[in-house]
């Protein structure tokens, strides 16, 4: 099977949902609000009696009491759109949950038309009743807007009679102050509409979320069986695929594992074949085998545009024409999802590993059914060896696989002493960084963050620094990936957060408390070490103001919410400033915006080298500047490399700046220098 997650509800279905949502919640808030409507009149005509208009009073009450029974005559009316029990189509559905809104709206509208005749009991607003009245409608009509969030017509429909009743007769009565307060009570009701529209706009919002979860809930539960039911067909079928016929990952690793063993007999290993086998094939040559990993590449946009099924008949056909180019006596399998392997000898074969490679390529780049030409195209990672085990052979063909994808489509490559050396360094790094750790070698160096003039220190950015002894500089994203690989990750994050403790309170110490120290926090420090402990207790033993600390959480964060938003809520509360980096190229929405906390986005850098001279880098920067300004969220662009860069930002109204441009990484000490001779400058200038 193709597996791939399924999609959220359409846009009109999730519309309907929605709907639905609001017509419950509406049913529900008005049980609540109309028995206190009916109180709420029930004084008023109390009032009404005690000043004399005991019949118009009584009048008033009573029509505003049969409509308000005939509001809650229609909440408690079934809809059967409502009840899990009654099958209905979703354009039955939609139709009956629309009628319902629509008979309360019309309900509210007639109970506002009784309140409407309220002045009636003061004297067209000219008794001394006047303003209390007015007080009771004003209260009357803000909960109807607390309790109809779900659907704005509805308390619109019944708070604009009453309200344009009193301005009315306010105005009709004269006298500066009834203007004035004419007046009000309009800008009330303007008020009131648009909190009513802004209500309702939330309430579709977490409504959405809502739907849109319980949607990929129910997705990944199918998910979930599906691939139980599978894996109790793969365990009957043992060793093939059922969707391509090849051979799946158990039977590969059981063929390979016996074609390996066979290669590693005839080289002349003794603790696999006796001596005297060993004499009888001493004129054998032995046979290397060379494996094959294969990834499709433009395979998810299949999925996305055509579908799972056309998904799958892709990959069939993948497998069709993988098999009929391969020589006789090659394994091929499908290791799962778009991943293919082959293992085969070069030399019997009579083909070399990089003329079939290319055949493969060419195999998959030919046009299929239904597929724009050129959609699909296939890498390949080789390792070509007579040694080693079929674990140690994968892990070379699957570096030498992510390499060739990192060289774009329908590449090849052969794994060599350069993905050697990355693989032993990746080795080395997990198994040396916790004495790195110990002795202090893992540093921290800052890259300043400046504000609006391009000079202003604003913040400073902790970025991690290693010197392995043996490969130099290790890349900040790859000590990251050590640690977490060898249980490091909090020992990691402690060290980081120690130095930029200490970069605090040298700002403390020249007086530069606004200035802020961001220290990077990776999805996974999020979600498994208490994050938010460590800061806050490290923070309140060295007797540091949390406000002086950012932490900066990629958009990767926004996939498990759930893990982290309670630590972010600490650090929030304590303080502590929230920014989220990489901003557009991840997973962010506004819910996740709101969800983590975030007081500052960092525009990533792929948007801003380069900006002035690309009209589409520019639309994207100005929307995130908008996306900020809207939502109250500072936004820093980073990556500025040229001055032109950097007026262009100025130009779009960007506030704060990051880039080699302005300030490149530099040491604690270098900072303190920097710091240093700025205040003496300022001494000097005073």
């Amino acid at each position: 099977m193709n597996d791939r997650p399924r999609s959220v509800p359409s846009p009109s279905d999730l519309d309907r949902l929605i709907r639905r949502d609001q017509l419950a919640a509406l049913r529900l808030s008005m049980s609540t609000a109309i028995p206190i409507n009916m109180a709420l009149g029930l004084v008023g005509m109390i009032v009404a009696i005690h000043a004399g208009q005991g019949a118009v009073g009584a009048t008033w009450f009573a029509a505003s009491t049969a409509a308000n029974l005939l509001r809650l005559a229609l909440c408690r009316v079934p809809c059967a759109a409502l009840s899990p029990r009654t099958a209905l189509s979703a354009e039955a559905a939609a139709h009956s949950v629309d009628r319902h809104l629509r008979l309360v709206w019309m309900a509210a509208w007639l109970s506002g038309l009784v309140w409407a005749f309220l002045p009636a009991l003061c004297a067209g607003c000219t008794a001394a009743q006047t303003v209390f009245y007015l007080t009771l409608t004003c209260g009357t009509t803000a909960g109807a807007v607390t309790y109809g969030t779900a659907f704005a017509r509805m308390p619109i429909g019944f708070f604009t009679p009453p309200l344009l009743s009193f301005a009315g007769c306010l105005l009709v009565a004269g006298g500066f102050d009834r203007i004035c307060l004419a007046a009000t009570v309009l800008l009330y009701l303007a008020a009131m509409i648009r909190g009513a529209f802004l209500c309702e706009a939330g309430f579709r919002e977490a409504s959405r979320l809502k739907n849109e979860a319980s949607a990929l809930a129910q997705s990944r539960m199918e998910a979930h069986a599906s691939a139980s039911a599978l894996a109790l067909e793969m365990a009957r079928r043992a060793t093939h695929d059922d969707l391509t016929g090849l051979l799946n990952r158990a039977g590969f690793q059981q063929d390979a594992d016996a074609a390996l063993r066979g290669e590693a007999a005839l080289r002349g290993d003794g603790a696999l074949r006796g001596e005297a086998a060993l004499r009888d094939d001493a004129a054998v040559e032995p046979v290397a085998h060379c494996l094959m990993l294969l990834d499709l590449d433009g395979f998810k946009s299949v999925n996305d545009v055509h579908g799972h099924t056309m998904g799958d008949r892709v990959l069939a056909e993948v497998a069709r024409r993988m098999a009929a180019a391969l020589p006789p006596g090659s394994l091929a399998a499908r290791l799962g999802g778009d991943e293919f392997a082959v293992l085969y000898a070069p030399a019997p074969a009579g083909i070399a590993q990089d003329v079939l490679a290319a055949r493969l390529i060419g195999a998959v780049a030919e046009p299929f059914e239904s597929l724009d030409a050129g959609r699909l195209g296939i890498s390949i990672g080789i390792h070509q060896g007579d040694a080693g085990s079929l674990t140690h052979r994968l892990s070379c063909a699957d570096e030498a696989l992510y390499a060739a994808k990192g060289a774009g489509r329908n590449r090849a490559r052969l794994f060599d002493e350069c993905l050697r050396d990355r693989m032993e360094t990746r080795r080395d790094s997990e198994r040396d960084l916790s004495q790195a750790l110990a002795e202090g070698v893992v540093t921290v160096c800052f890259q300043p963050i400046f504000g609006r003039d391009g000079r202003t220190l604003v913040s400073l950015e902790a970025l991690v620094r290693w010197n392995h002894p043996r490969h130099g500089w290790i890349p900040p994203a790859d000590v990251v990936a050590a640690a977490a690989t060898a249980g490091l990750t909090e020992s990691l994050l402690r060290a980081i957060l120690e130095q930029a403790c200490a970069m605090v309170a040298t700002l403390c110490r020249h007086g530069l408390e606004t200035v802020q120290v961001a220290l990077n926090v990776s999805p996974r420090e999020m979600a498994q070490i208490a994050v938010d402990e460590i800061v806050l207790g490290r923070l309140a033993a060295l007797g540091l103001p949390p406000r002086m600390l950012e932490i900066e959480i990629t958009e990767e964060t926004a996939l498990d919410i759930g893990a982290v938003q309670a630590k972010l809520t600490a650090l929030a509360e304590a303080g502590i400033r929230v920014t989220l980096d990489d901003f557009g190229i991840g997973y962010s929405s506004l819910a996740s915006l709101r969800q983590l906390q975030a007081h500052r986005i960092k525009i990533d850098r792929s948007f801003v080298t380069g900006l002035t001279g690309s009209d589409d880098k520019c639309g994207l920067v100005q929307a995130v500047l908008a996306l900020g300004r809207w939502l109250d969220i500072e936004v820093v662009a980073e990556g500025v490399e040229t001055a032109d860069d950097l007026a262009t930002l100025q130009a779009f109204g960007c506030t704060l700046f990051q880039g080699y441009h302005l300030g490149r990484p530099m040491s604690a000490e270098a900072v303190a220098d920097l710091l240093a001779s700025q205040a003496g400058a300022r001494m000097a200038a005073a």
